[in-house]
């Protein structure tokens, strides 16, 4: 019975009366079944320490509680495959942690989204705010309409701030917006689009291409945000589907490269875009809108859709001097500038590659408020590390911004005297304000919203 038994465990590998060569080899391959196994739980063990380590330092430096859009991981779900670490551009965004996937500099977080469409089993999703952090959202439902009946809203604005996404959502709202148009509406315009970013150019091809007579009215120029990057920003995306265009496949690109691209197809559909025209008033006039824009010109449409980002409005310092002109909040054509002081105001991503495409024909110096930066991606903070190393930026913790003078600013530092630096230039990267007052004054309701979920596209 007990050879029987023996037979059966081994599925018939061994004989009724095994030789010694066979239980040699047969037990050869059981060790090193069982040193393979030891190996790999080593290696995950090891991995785990590494990212508990990575978790520690992150909450050490700020960096762990996510700030915006960021992936939030099931982990009854979760396989632990490790799909997302790699598809992540940012890196040590997420780690496998005890065969798990879980966040660890969550606030680096810029929502490439290339987590949540590497998953295999779609255990991850994309939120913007936590529990405990709550991001103001204006309302929109399934087909991207506000409250206000007419009002339309995709990308950044809305909570979606990935190209792809934002491409999607402008193409998806107008395909609503062509289903509710009424005939002989009276208005100038079936659709007039606001901003001219991602989500704008999108809807407005495919306004294009359903045959909608829709006009874009941007503040500043063709691109939106895209434009403010500095001009050597390389721009994470994934493949899109450009209207009138089709796919799209760019996965590392430059800001001027894919200016280019929209601008050639802008022009070759003839796309209407009146550029400095910043829309200050929504006015509703029946089943109609009337925007007022900034230069006095009116423009009456039957619907609008709002692709105007999160940021449009730069965030102020509200301090003495701040309206001189050599006061500025985007970095352009660094290149053109030269043999200058410079103060670069922020700590963020933004005001960090500004102040690395100054900082070699320059005197740069970077003004931040905190006494370390915490939210910046790895290859930013590496960067700005060497240049500081090499007297290239000179950084300047715990400081606030006290007057803005024609040729030197003023700073103060907790604890120590007012600092004066000769300047010539400084730029402000303190962020964009959600325009909230805009929105509400054209009856768009904003909540805010507490870990909420995102809708995406695979």
């Amino acid at each position: 019975m007990w050879q029987l038994r023996w037979h059966l465990a081994i599925n018939g590998y061994f004989n009724m009366n095994p030789s010694i060569e066979e239980i040699l080899v047969y037990g050869a391959g059981l060790g090193l079944c069982v040193i393979v196994m030891l190996i790999y739980i080593f290696v995950k063990r090891r991995n785990s320490s590494i990212v508990e380590s990575k978790i520690q330092t992150a909450k050490e430096e700020g960096s762990y509680e996510p700030i915006s859009l960021h992936p939030h991981i099931n982990i009854n779900s979760c396989i632990g495959s490790g799909a997302c670490v790699a598809a992540c551009p940012e890196k040590d965004i997420i780690g496998i942690l005890h065969g798990k996937a879980t966040l660890i500099n969550a606030s680096k977080c810029v929502g490439h989204g290339a987590c949540f469409h590497a998953c295999p089993v779609e255990a991850i999703s994309l939120k913007i705010g936590t529990e405990k952090r709550g991001v103001d959202l204006p309302h929109v439902n399934y087909n991207f309409e506000t409250n206000v009946h007419g009002i339309f809203i995709a990308g950044e604005l809305g909570g979606m701030g990935l190209i792809k996404n934002s491409v999607e959502q402008g193409k998806q709202a107008v395909d609503f917006i062509k289903e509710a148009i009424q005939p002989n509406h009276g208005a100038d315009f079936d659709l007039i689009v606001i901003g001219a970013g991602p989500s704008g150019i999108s809807s407005s091809l495919q306004a294009k291409k359903l045959g909608l007579k829709c006009l874009v009215l941007e503040q500043d120029t063709l691109g939106g945000t895209v434009t403010n990057f500095p001009r050597s920003k390389i721009v994470m995306t994934s493949p899109m589907d450009l209207p009138l265009h089709g796919k799209v496949k760019l996965y590392e690109t430059s800001k001027s490269e894919l200016l280019v691209l929209w601008k050639e197809v802008i022009s070759k559909n003839d796309i209407k875009i009146i550029e400095n025209s910043k829309v200050n008033a929504i006015i509703k006039d029946g089943t109609n809108f009337k925007l007022i824009v900034a230069n006095g010109i009116s423009y009456s449409c039957h619907k609008v859709i709002l692709a105007i980002g999160r940021g449009g409005t730069p965030r102020k310092l509200n301090v003495q001097g701040e309206e001189l002109e050599k006061v500025a909040y985007k970095l352009l054509e660094p290149e053109l500038i030269s043999e200058k002081n410079i103060l670069v105001v922020g700590g963020g991503d933004s005001a960090i590659e500004s102040a690395l495409l100054l900082a070699p024909q320059n005197k740069v110096t970077l003004s931040y408020r905190s006494d370390k930066f915490s939210r910046l991606k790895p290859k930013n903070e590496a960067a700005i590390k060497l240049a500081v190393d090499h007297n290239l930026v000179s950084v300047a913790f715990n400081t606030n911004i006290l007057a803005i003078k024609e040729d030197k600013v003023l700073m103060s530092k907790e604890g120590e005297a007012d600092i004066s630096l000769r300047n010539d230039l400084v730029y402000i990267f303190a962020g964009g304000e959600l325009p909230t007052q805009f929105l509400q004054n054209a009856g768009v309701e904003i909540t805010k919203r507490f870990g909420y979920t995102i809708k995406s596209h695979k």
